[in-house]
């Protein structure tokens, strides 16, 4: 009797009964009526599980095709970076590039360039290298020419440099003395702002971009250990560099000096007092200086100024951003202008 509810039960039977795996009964006879064991094991039997080591029915490596071609199941797939610029996808950071309208380099051109009335920012020389013509150019124009090694140099263009570059200022630096007799011509209260070693190109931009919102005058930097005024800066000050003056002095305590004996007071902001910023009067004529980004104004400027104030901080960081700093001051001091006080 069938099992209709179990066909395995059934050929159990069956082959209890004298059949074969072939389909062969033990008496010889041929039971091509009765399906062979495999017929029906693959008819009956459920799902296959490939969790079974049988691996004879998977297609052989050699008959893939290459446009199926997979990775190896037992690797997994995994991205693969260039780790030579510090584990930074896409290799190392690149090195900064002045653009081509910036710079000029060659004996003969660097020459030319400071003969003419360009505006020259900085000027590199390698190590070792001597060249009379350009060292008196750049005394009777007063650049400072920078020693510097000759990687630095070649990192800076590929081209043959000859040793020497200069970087010419897309502005036009003014004289101090000029600026501050203009604004007393015009019946303005001087209103100045002097920048210790500021080296970062982008902070020197947002600074530039508000101190000419603010109303300041003149934008004053040292000669050596400044930010280079690039296309860079120029495009983080939003073009506020092409209405503002800016000085370039040699020496700022020479400056400061200069200013107090014009009747200008000098405020220094740094965190080394305790005087608060907004129990300051900022009135009158005035100039404030701020600091470099790594350690605040030099000790020499801080004891020739006439004031020093802070910036009241309540957080637990204990130092502003240098532009942000900057901000704050300079508007304070709008504020007490615009109100007297």
């Amino acid at each position: 009797m069938e099992n209709r509810r179990n066909p395995r039960i059934n050929r159990f039977n069956k082959n209890r009964s004298g059949e074969t795996r072939s389909g062969v009964t033990r008496s010889g006879e041929d039971r091509t009526d009765v399906p062979s064991d495999q017929e029906s094991s693959d008819r009956d039997r459920p799902d296959r599980d490939y969790r079974s080591d049988d691996t004879s029915d998977r297609v052989s490596p050699d008959r893939v095709t290459p446009d199926r071609d997979r990775p190896d199941r037992d690797q997994p797939y995994r991205k693969s970076y260039n780790r030579s610029g510090g584990g930074r996808p896409g290799g190392p950071r690149p090195q900064f590039k002045p653009a081509p309208e910036e710079m000029v380099f060659g004996i003969q051109s660097v020459i030319e360039t400071l003969k003419s009335d360009q505006q020259i920012d900085k000027l590199y020389m390698e190590k070792g290298l001597s060249n009379p013509d350009i060292q008196n150019l750049a005394f009777q124009n007063r650049v400072t020419i920078q020693r510097v090694p000759v990687e630095k140099l070649d990192r800076m263009t590929r081209k043959n440099h000859q040793g020497v570059i200069c970087m010419v200022s897309p502005i036009h630096y003014v004289k101090l003395s000029n600026v501050i007799a203009d604004v007393h011509e015009r019946g303005e209260t001087p209103f100045l702002l002097l920048l210790d070693r500021i080296t970062d190109v982008r902070n020197f931009g947002a600074i530039a971009r508000t101190a000419e919102c603010s109303g300041v005058q003149c934008i004053v930097i040292p000669g050596r250990g400044a930010a280079a005024i690039n296309s860079d800066a120029m495009k983080t000050s939003s073009g506020a560099l092409n209405h503002i003056s800016v000085c370039r002095e040699y020496d700022l305590a020479d400056t400061v000096k200069y200013l107090q004996e014009s009747g200008i007071r000098v405020i220094a902001c740094t965190e080394k007092t305790y005087r608060d910023l907004y129990a300051t009067d900022m009135t009158g004529p005035l100039a404030v200086i701020m600091g470099s980004e790594e350690d605040g104004i030099s000790p020499e400027l801080l004891r020739m100024v006439d004031t020093h104030v802070r910036i009241p901080l309540l957080g637990e960081v204990g130092s502003l951003n240098v532009s942000v700093a900057t901000g704050v001051v300079l508007y304070e001091a709008v504020r007490q202008r615009s109100s007297g006080r």
